[in-house]
């Protein structure tokens, strides 16, 4: 990159050069050289953006994490509408699983990030706890709806659902297999909770 060239939205080439220095090398190959060299920019431009790298890497954890509570939001809006488990899929897969995976194993790798980030977020806004809360709220809008059976109980099937996406996101090989994981776990969680309600 010449100088004194603009390079936009260089905080998100340098999150996107993050999650795939995490995908292929793992968290503990997460360096500044690594970021900077795989995003293809000098190595001193990270720290133009940001104090140190741990300045960088709260700044990744907050955006992605931040990113995957926006996507499942709205999900307990979509309540008495269309298939349960698509509605569940689709929530959890709107978040591209790259950044799920990346951010996730991040997290685990360095504990201490999350304390940050929901610092900024909040303690029921921050990654997956923003799922597992919007899937919660999801479940119980649909059991008052009749859609979800009442003897199911929404919380702990949310923690269930969450814990085994955790679970998968740390140990899939390719975002394809994750998917499909995902998309069987979901529907295993939900058999036999989702009730039919009679058309009038």
């Amino acid at each position: 990159m010449p100088r004194g060239v603009a390079i936009p939205e260089i905080r998100q080439q340098l999150f996107a050069a993050a999650e795939r220095v995490i995908l292929r090398d793992g968290p503990s190959k997460l360096g500044g050289r690594a970021v900077t060299g795989e995003a293809g920019v000098a190595t001193g431009l990270l720290y133009a953006h940001f104090s140190d790298l741990d300045g960088f890497l709260t700044g990744f954890a907050v955006d992605r994490a931040f990113v995957i509570s926006a996507e499942v939001a709205t999900l307990p809006e979509r309540a008495g509408r269309g298939d349960i488990v698509a509605t569940m899929c689709d929530a959890v897969l709107a978040t591209p699983l790259v950044t799920v995976m990346a951010v996730t194993r991040l997290l685990v790798a360095r504990p201490e990030l999350n304390g940050r980030v929901r610092e900024v977020l909040g303690a029921r806004a921050a990654g997956l706890e923003a799922i597992e809360s919007a899937a919660a709220s999801y479940l119980a809008a649909e059991q008052r709806l009749g859609r979800v059976a009442a003897t199911a109980a929404p919380e702990p099937l949310s923690h269930a659902l969450v814990g085994s996406v955790h679970y998968i996101v740390l140990r899939a090989d390719s975002e394809s297999l994750a998917r499909e994981r995902i998309r069987q776990v979901v529907a295993a969680v939900l058999a036999g909770f989702v009730t039919t309600v009679a058309r009038r």
